[in-house]
C-alpha cells in the first residue's frame, strides 16, 4: 500500500505571551504547591488508593449506542463509510470507536487541575494523568452494535508506584472496562494510566529536535493531525485534557512545544489502518499497546505495519525525528 499522506497547514502561536498573561494562566489554574515534610511515598500512596478503591462496588453506566455519535466520530478519522450517511440501527461499531461513548460526566469544578477527569485519581500530589497504553479483546460473536443498550463496567485493577527514566516517582493506575449487550459480554478495554506529580511551577518546552527521514515498513500510512482534528476528538470524546487543546498550557505550564495528540486518537489510528490492509469490515481478537513518546499537532509521523505472522501483526508509531511514539501487537482470530 502507498503511504497516504494527509497534509494539513501548520499554525502558527502568537509570540506575544507576556510574563502577565503567564500569571494570569497560573492564577487561573490555581497551580500551587504542598508543603511535604519529606519527599512524598509513592509507594504508599498508591498502595493505599488501591485499598481504598477496592472497598468500593465497581462503576457501571447504561447508554444507548446511538447513530449520530458513531457517524460524528467516523467524520472526524474522516472515514466516509459512516460519515456521510446516518448509520442504521445494528450497524458494528468498527474497532476501537466505543470511545466516543460512555464519555467522562464530571462537572467542571470536579476536573483536574489539567482538566482531566479524576474518576480513578490517586492522591496529590500524583494528579498529572497521561494514557500509557492497554489492551482491548473483542468478542467474535457478539459485535457492538448502533442501537443497543450497553452496559460499561468499570473497576480498578491494580496501583503501583515506578521510577521514570529521568528518576522521578510516578504512580501507574490500571482500569478495566467491560461492556456487554443483551448478548453478553462483547468488549474488555483495559487502559493504564501514569500519574506524575502535579506542576509547582512552569515548565520551559523542550526545543524541537532535528528531523531525520521515516523509516520503511511493510505497509505505511503517514500523518499530521491538526488544531482541529484534536479539538473534535477531545468533544467527541467530552475528554477536557489542556494539552490537547490549549497552546498556553502546553507551552507556558507543562513544557510542551504544541498541541499533544492524543493517545486513543492514535490507538485508532492503528486500528483502522489495519482494518484497511484486511479488507471489509474486520475486527481484530485483540490489540495490546503502549504510548512512549508524545505526538504533537502539525508534526508529521508515520504508522508502520508489519506481516502478519501465525495471526500476529506489530505496528509502530514513529514521529519525525526517529523516535518510537507508540507500538503494539495485533491479534486476528
Amino acid at each position: 500500500m502507498s503511504p497516504t499522506l494527509r497534509t494539513l497547514g501548520r499554525l502558527s502561536l502568537s509570540s506575544s505571551s507576556s510574563s502577565r498573561s503567564t500569571a494570569c494562566l497560573l492564577a487561573r489554574h490555581q497551580i500551587s504547591s504542598r508543603l511535604y515534610s519529606s519527599q512524598p511515598d509513592a509507594k504508599a500512596i498508591a498502595s493505599e488508593f488501591y485499598s481504598k478503591s477496592q472497598a468500593n462496588p465497581p462503576y457501571a453506566q447504561t447508554q444507548l449506542l446511538d447513530a449520530n455519535q458513531l457517524q460524528r466520530f467516523s467524520a472526524t478519522f474522516s472515514r466516509p463509510e459512516l460519515s456521510k450517511i446516518l448509520p442504521k440501527n445494528g450497524t458494528p461499531l468498527p474497532a476501537g470507536y466505543h470511545l466516543a461513548y460512555f464519555t467522562p460526566a464530571q462537572v467542571e469544578e470536579e476536573l483536574g487541575r489539567d482538566g482531566t477527569d479524576t474518576t480513578f485519581n490517586p492522591p496529590r500530589p500524583y494528579t498529572r494523568r497521561m494514557w500509557a497504553g492497554g489492551e482491548l479483546e473483542w468478542v467474535k460473536e457478539n459485535k457492538l452494535r448502533v442501537g443497543q443498550e450497553v452496559t460499561e463496567t468499570t473497576k480498578l485493577i491494580s496501583s503501583y508506584s515506578k521510577k521514570s527514566r529521568a528518576g522521578n516517582e510516578m504512580i501507574i493506575v490500571s482500569v478495566e472496562k467491560k461492556f456487554q449487550n443483551e448478548c453478553g459480554v462483547a468488549l474488555l478495554d483495559k487502559r493504564n494510566w501514569v500519574f506524575r506529580e502535579e506542576i509547582t511551577k512552569p515548565q520551559a518546552p523542550a526545543r524541537r529536535p532535528e528531523e531525520v527521514p521515516f523509516p520503511e515498513g511493510k505497509h505505511v500510512r503517514d500523518f499530521c493531525q491538526t488544531d482541529v482534528t484534536l479539538f473534535r476528538f477531545s468533544a467527541m470524546t467530552f475528554n477536557g485534557h489542556k494539552i490537547h487543546y490549549s497552546k498556553e498550557w502546553c507551552r507556558e505550564v507543562e513544557g510542551h512545544r504544541g498541541l499533544v495528540v492524543h493517545g486513543p486518537l492514535n490507538l485508532i489510528n492503528m486500528l483502522n489502518f489495519w482494518r484497511d490492509l484486511q479488507g471489509g469490515d474486520v475486527t481484530p481478537k485483540k490489540i495490546t499497546y503502549r504510548a512512549t513518546n508524545p505526538l504533537y499537532a502539525s508534526e508529521a509521523y508515520r504508522i508502520i505495519i508489519g506481516e502478519e505472522v501465525q495471526k500476529i501483526t506489530e505496528v509502530k508509531i514513529v514521529d519525525s525525528y526517529g523516535q518510537v511514539s507508540m507500538q503494539g501487537t495485533i491479534e486476528s482470530f
